[in-house]
């Protein structure tokens, strides 16, 4: 009898420390094939947002307006996201995470293909309607995959699974930039320039110009193309594969879910942070560009040290959530704000070599940010989370926004005694200080 006891004893010790193991797992292990197919979503749309980064430049050249205009590459592509965001969390309520998905992967796959058609006609409107559709698309992915991968696990490592997840968002995206630099960049024609600096591209006769603009086009549109292709495979794979739905089954009320996510301080301040801190991004990856083309740097140069950044992103977000199992995520995030803060301040003041590479190193203090103000913001909102997140995804219209505002002040030779280019990324400044805000005031209220 006794050895029957201690048998049954030791069994249910075995069972809950299972279930403690289970618990502090960032990824069980019934969970892993999903979560990786679904960690792949955010390279997915990684890579499209930076091969589009640097396209504001080669539009511009390409199309010979200012950096204004070309900057509504920005306002299309990340406009996509904040028209989406909302009708995508209402189908999330309605069907399951994977035909949500699906239907992003199709918009996906549908406005990279566009951009065969526009090189075509030739028409920059028509490549802005294609980008707008093609984040259609992401804007239905985020939406729902962000807050899958906080479903596939606990609650209690939900913030660190996200972290790990949107590791993979770097990898794609310095794919990206590598495509962009050697394949798009470096083989603009429109781009070469004469021994003293100037653009050839500007001094040539109309049917000179022609010429090379249909050439260049056509090299932007190849990528997107292929993209496209790609997005098909993986409609394909996630069509076939069993994804978990992980969501309680309530009746959804969009104007009571609405009056709740409103009357959230923390929900409120989290949307606002993150518009902010999209802001930040899209304008640092953005217009380095700019800043390096301003001291001497090519095109393709400028490129290379994007891509440098993106590594250093991807690094520390490893590193930073490491980090979040000992130091709490809220403070960390307004220490790496800070950090921001005064990598801008370098940018901006001290200008050259100094102020570029400051700007690269901007990078491993945005790496936490994203995931960080996502998980901080959704993680007591239970019910309306999935709806939270589609609040959280329209905050990237901070992307569409603020470029075309730092493009402006670009636009500009001199403002108050310094370089346009190099007053511009004031802007960032604003967007990191509001940053650390959110996060002083998260930390001191947990």
């Amino acid at each position: 009898m006794n050895e029957i006891i201690a048998e049954q004893i030791e069994e249910q010790h075995d069972i809950q420390k299972e279930e403690k193991t289970s618990e502090s797992k960032v990824v069980e292990k019934k969970y892993l094939v999903p979560f990786i197919l679904i960690s792949s979503l955010f390279a997915l749309w990684g890579f499209a947002n930076d091969i589009t980064n640097p396209m504001v430049s080669a539009f511009q050249t390409v199309m010979e307006i200012s950096t204004f205009k070309a900057s509504l590459v920005q306002f299309a592509f990340y406009g996509g996201y904040f028209t989406m965001a909302l009708p995508a969390a209402i189908l999330i309520k309605k069907y399951s995470y994977k035909s949500v998905i699906l239907i992003g992967l199709g918009l996906y796959a549908v406005g990279a293909l566009l951009f065969i058609p526009a090189a075509n006609f030739q028409m920059f409107g028509f490549f802005l309607v294609s980008l707008y559709i093609l984040t259609f698309g992401l804007a239905f992915l985020e939406t729902t995959a962000n807050p899958l991968i906080l479903s596939l696990g606990s609650k209690e490592t939900s913030t660190r699974r996200l972290n790990l997840a949107q590791s993979f968002n770097p990898i794609g995206s310095i794919t990206g930039m590598f495509v962009a630099q050697q394949f798009i960049l470096s083989q603009l024609q429109s781009a070469e320039k004469a021994a003293d600096g100037s653009l050839i591209y500007a001094t040539l006769d109309e049917a000179s110009k022609q010429m090379i603009k249909m050439h260049d086009l056509v090299v932007i549109r190849n990528p997107y193309a292929l993209l496209g292709i790609v997005v098909i495979g993986f409609f394909v794979v996630i069509a076939i594969t069993k994804i978990p739905n992980n969501k309680e089954d309530e009746e959804f009320k969009l104007m009571d879910t609405i009056k709740r996510l409103v009357s959230n301080n923390i929900y409120r301040e989290g949307v606002l942070a993150q518009v902010f801190y999209v802001g930040a991004q899209i304008m640092c990856w953005t217009f380095i560009i700019q800043y390096a083309e301003n001291i001497g740097y090519t095109k393709a140069e400028a490129q290379s040290l994007n891509i440098i950044a993106m590594v250093t992103f991807l690094l520390c977000r490893f590193i930073a959530t490491a980090m979040m199992k000992y130091v709490n995520s809220a403070l960390l995030l307004a220490i790496f704000a800070v950090g921001g803060i005064s990598t801008m301040c370098i940018t901006i003041f001290v200008g050259g070599n100094v102020g570029l590479y400051a700007l690269v190193a901007t990078s491993a203090f945005m790496s936490l940010m994203f995931p960080t103000i996502y998980g901080i913001t959704l993680e007591n909102l239970d019910q309306d989370q999935e709806f939270g997140a589609a609040g959280l995804v329209m905050a990237i219209v901070g992307g569409a926004l603020m470029p075309p505002m730092q493009g402006t002040l670009i636009d500009q030779e001199t403002i108050m005694g310094l370089d346009g280019v190099n007053f511009s990324f004031i802007i960032p400044l604003v967007c990191f200080c509001m940053i650390a805000l959110f996060g002083f005031r998260r930390f001191a209220n947990r």
